[in-house]
């Protein structure tokens, strides 16, 4: 019986032989205004949707603020020096995290499906639906579930290291409640298993990188992962995949720094005006800290996201098209002999 992979048609045109560098600019280049306006739309309603969701995370933390205050103003009156708790304010924001990190997935994946397309157009493959570019609950879907499941894959074992490395070698140390003796060597491995960990997992997430594409392609969330995996666990897809891979962490991260490092003089400004509308120093001065990071990731999503996108989705199509057109090729071949 033939699998989902089996069913996918192989480019069978002459611009399937298009280099990654190549098919990425044709793409980005003939469909700038689609992607362009595909990015603005998608960024500006998930910022708009970021903005409220922090707005109801501040309200939700406002007790915390509060007492932040006052406890402030009672150390200023016994002339005492106040560092504050920001515990409480830590469980509101891993309680918020989920959803932010749902908002990114949702925003991602709507991209990643007008990029994909934007190739699919490019390499003048078979499409697999009535060809509009506008975005349905039913694309989206499996690229949605396949970020979910990505993550779910790649962080649970460096967050577990991490967390049994600090119960096993952390403050206790030396103490009665001690565990590892400090200096042998099993602390030394525990001490150095976060490490370890983090290599893991960004092994696994540069397998994994190819899946988003994968589903938005027309594969399921569980025959995506496997694509990305059987064409990043090869030779020449594991050395295009972190070709491509370290460019664009870095060109994300310097853009993100430069941008953070730009909007800078908001936080003196949206601090003082949040701390003269409520009278809270504590609610401005996260507010404050809060305001360049959000530009930050706002515009270089809409940078360097639509670049990203199509430039994964151009790269799967081409490795997806290295692997089934030689086998093509050759069985032709056989047959005509």
């Amino acid at each position: 019986m033939p699998t989902q992979h089996d069913r996918t048609v192989p480019p069978t045109s002459g611009s399937s032989r298009r280099g990654l560098a190549a098919t990425t600019s044709a793409a980005l280049r003939r469909h700038r205004r689609t992607l362009a306006g595909a990015a603005v739309r998608i960024v500006g309603l998930c910022g708009l949707a970021g903005l409220l969701m922090t707005a109801a995370v501040f309200a939700l933390a406002w007790p915390c603020f509060t007492r932040m205050r006052n406890q402030r103003i009672w150390y200023q009156q016994m002339e005492d020096p106040y560092l504050h708790d920001h515990s409480d304010l830590t469980l509101v924001a891993l309680g918020a995290l989920p959803f932010f990190l749902l908002l990114l997935g949702t925003g991602g994946a709507a991209l990643q499906t007008v990029c994909s397309r934007a190739v699919a157009a490019v390499s003048h493959e078979p499409s697999k639906d009535d060809g509009s570019w506008a975005l349905s609950f039913a694309r989206l879907r499996p690229v949605l579930t396949v970020y979910a499941l990505r993550g779910l894959i790649v962080w649970p074992l460096p967050l577990l290291a991490v967390e049994v490395a600090y119960d096993l070698t952390g403050p206790q140390i030396d103490t009665e409640d001690q565990i590892l003796e400090r200096g042998s060597w099993l602390y030394t491995c525990v001490a150095a298993s976060p490490v370890v960990a983090v290599f893991a997992a960004v092994l696994l997430r540069l397998a994994l990188n190819l899946a988003p594409a994968a589903a938005a392609d027309g594969l399921g969330p569980g025959a995506a992962l496997r694509r990305s995996w059987s064409l990043s666990w090869t030779r020449a897809g594991a050395v295009r995949v972190v070709a491509l891979s370290l460019p664009l962490a870095a060109l994300t991260a310097g853009v993100i720094r430069l941008v953070v490092q730009l909007a800078l003089p908001l936080r003196p400004l949206v601090r003082g005006w949040i701390e003269e509308a409520t009278g809270n120093f504590f609610a401005a001065y996260y507010a404050g800290i809060l305001a360049p990071v959000i530009v930050g990731i706002l515009v270089t999503a809409a940078v360097v996201l639509p670049i990203t996108c199509t430039a994964f989705a151009a790269l799967h199509a081409q490795l997806r098209s290295s692997r089934t057109s030689p086998r093509g090729s050759v069985n032709t071949a056989g047959a005509t002999a």
